[in-house]
């Protein structure tokens, strides 16, 4: 798969903000600060296209991207970040909402990438975030983000470790992932265009 083209379409605070544009939907959630704004800019081939912060919880409401490829196109869905310590309980609570009435209301999302930082242990937040996908039934693919801070031989290592501290046996997907150095892009996108049902060429 080949990315042509990126574009912002909206973002969606309730159900009814929904964009129905009858397009198979690839969303994309991780704790603050995990690196989603990157990894799409990354795929996109597009620096601005996501605003990226050093500041974690800039992701408040769930934005959607149009993606042109050389053979279809999709939709990639950020949702709001999650686990960050500093805002009011109320506003935790309103993106919790927001991904959930997500969820209620997509009929056309094929998978859900879950971003976590390879330097550190999934915590809760990240177990609940894979519990809820497995209700759901949809089908999700760890990304282990900002790779380039391990050596890559040590790579497999601690995506392993990832999957023992949640708990998955192996046959998950998983990619060890960096937008700085591009590592595991190729990869990615493979599985992407797998999930959307497309044949590989």
């Amino acid at each position: 798969m080949e990315i042509k083209k990126a574009e912002f379409i909206k973002s969606m605070r309730q159900k009814k903000d929904y964009p129905d544009l009858n397009l198979p939907e690839i969303a994309i959630a991780g704790r603050s600060n995990s690196g989603k704004s990157s990894l799409i800019n990354c795929l996109a081939n597009n620096g601005s296209l996501a605003k990226v912060s050093g500041t974690p919880g800039k992701t408040r409401l769930v934005n959607f991207f149009k993606f042109f490829t050389n053979t279809s196109e999709f939709i990639l869905v950020d949702l709001p970040g999650y686990g960050y310590a500093k805002v009011s309980k109320s506003e935790k609570s309103a993106w919790t909402g927001m991904i959930e009435d997500y969820f209620a209301v997509t009929e056309n999302l094929k998978a859900l990438l879950v971003l976590m930082d390879i330097r550190h242990k999934p915590n809760d937040f990240d177990a609940q975030m894979l519990y809820y996908a497995q209700y759901r039934c949809v089908p999700f693919v760890i990304i282990a983000t900002k790779a380039d801070k391990i050596a890559k031989s040590k790579r497999p290592h601690y995506v392993k470790g990832i999957l023992s501290e949640l708990g998955i046996e192996a046959g998950i997907s998983t990619v060890a992932f960096s937008s700085a150095d591009r590592s595991g892009k190729t990869e990615l996108l493979s599985i992407i265009q797998e999930h959307l049902g497309e044949v590989q060429i």
